[in-house]
């Protein structure tokens, strides 16, 4: 059993690694997410399962903070509300969980991230293309297979197809998309943005 954790957290570190490639999106995303606030703009994410809580844990640390005390940024989790994903859910399809929020929310210039470890998780796509069509700008956190990254205005693709691995470097991505977002105005707890 040792051995086993041994080389599963070798593989989650080694997949990190091979992230690093990734820098230039990483950096473009945070620049993506920071010129949509300088212009009063939100971001709103999404995904399903792990990546539901996902969205919901950079929603919460948007809002509140990664590690500065600060204002808080407007940040939407689009799989929060139980009565609309119901609502569409029942009515409508599953599919269009997402995109009829994006449809009510989503202004031109605001950003809209989706998640998906396949790539194909096919309300995440419909909302990215629902946000495109409403001038949104979309961002795509994947593995490195399916057509999320083909939607997206910036992929950010994890080298991976092992679930759980692709779950454990969005989550680290999003830390590092939070903390470059909340340095750019809170650095030395000083506010540019308000």
């Amino acid at each position: 059993m040792e051995k086993e954790i041994e080389n599963i957290l070798k593989e989650s570190c080694e997949i990190k690694i091979k992230s690093i490639k990734e820098t230039k999106r990483i950096a473009e995303a945070a620049k993506l997410i920071i010129e949509a606030y300088k212009k009063g703009k939100k971001v709103m994410i999404c995904g399903n399962g792990g990546s539901a809580a996902d969205s919901q844990h950079f929603a919460a640390e948007l809002i509140q903070k990664i590690s500065l005390k600060r204002k808080a940024l407007p940040c939407i989790a689009l799989t929060t509300d139980s009565s609309v994903l119901t609502a569409i859910s029942n009515d409508d399809s599953f599919e269009d969980v997402f995109s009829r929020q994006v449809e009510a929310l989503a202004k031109e210039g605001d950003i809209v991230i989706g998640i998906s470890t396949s790539g194909d998780s096919k309300n995440v796509i419909k909302a990215v293309k629902k946000a495109k069509e409403l001038k949104s700008k979309t961002i795509g956190l994947t593995g490195e297979e399916g057509r999320l990254k083909g939607e997206v205005d910036l992929a950010i693709t994890v080298p991976s197809k092992n679930t759980a691995r692709i779950q454990e470097a969005h989550i680290t991505i999003l830390h590092i998309i939070g903390q470059l977002v909340e340095t750019e105005f809170y650095n030395n707890e000083k506010s540019n943005l308000f």
